[in-house]
């Protein structure tokens, strides 16, 4: 099991850390800072430091059996042991903006009253698809709604309940075709105050408006039951 750090503090760049597996899979530390890719969000990217100085690039983080987090390596680079001492260190401006996007994300769900679909993120924009049968949702509105949240600088927190708890509150998850994580016997929740509370494993700004402004691009129609909602960062 790889102790994941972000899942309590996001904004933590880098920490100290033993190799417990290294491999052609990639590299397992005992703690990482580094959020492995799920819920529509990538894997972190960044570096690996050794004692010494010698710095393994890490291209990509996916999850590992047994709660474990893969840290995947720049093609030909040296592995180091198992035992060694390092320091695991993020690049800080992608995971920065994917926390932002993701805290939109959330505060998109909140205008839209209907299941989320699907979704997915990157350093430049955001989407989620809803299950909705009509074409209800209008762009500029949707930016106002969204912008007058984000500027509301409302604070986000972390939750956790019990999978039974979840269980008996069915209604807090608000994802069809992704479910949250369960069998470890409690889960995490986002909460940001007054607007949105829901499971979710990603990594999230303190404050909304830590975002900035937004801009709702596109609504398109994927399919008879399902719109799709894309955000881009507004640099206007």
């Amino acid at each position: 099991m790889t102790q994941r750090i972000f899942e309590e503090d996001s904004y933590q760049r880098s920490c100290d850390a033993v190799v417990q597996a290294a491999d052609a899979d990639g590299i397992v530390l005992d703690r990482t800072v580094f959020y492995a890719l799920g819920g529509g969000q990538p894997g972190d990217t960044g570096c690996l430091i050794l004692a010494d100085g010698t710095q393994v690039a890490i291209v990509d983080t996916r999850k590992g059996g047994d709660d474990s987090i893969i840290h995947i390596p720049e093609d030909g680079v040296a592995l180091p042991v198992v035992g060694t001492s390092l320091r695991a260190e993020i690049d800080w401006e992608p995971r920065y903006k994917h926390m932002r996007m993701h805290t939109c994300l959330h505060l998109l769900c909140s205008l839209i009253d209907a299941p989320v679909t699907g979704g997915n993120l990157n350093t430049e924009k955001g989407r989620l698809d809803f299950d909705l049968p009509e074409s209800t949702l209008d762009k500029e509105s949707l930016t106002i709604a969204l912008n007058e949240l984000i500027s509301a600088d409302r604070a986000t927190t972390l939750e956790w309940i019990t999978d039974d708890e979840l269980a008996a509150q069915p209604e807090l998850i608000k994802t069809m075709s992704v479910q949250p994580p369960t069998g470890a016997g409690r889960v995490r929740l986002l909460n940001i105050a007054g607007v949105d509370l829901q499971p979710c494993g990603g990594t999230h700004v303190l404050r909304t408006g830590e975002i900035g402004r937004v801009r709702v691009a596109k609504i398109e129609k994927k399919s008879r039951l399902n719109r799709r909602v894309a955000v881009v960062f507004d640099s206007t």
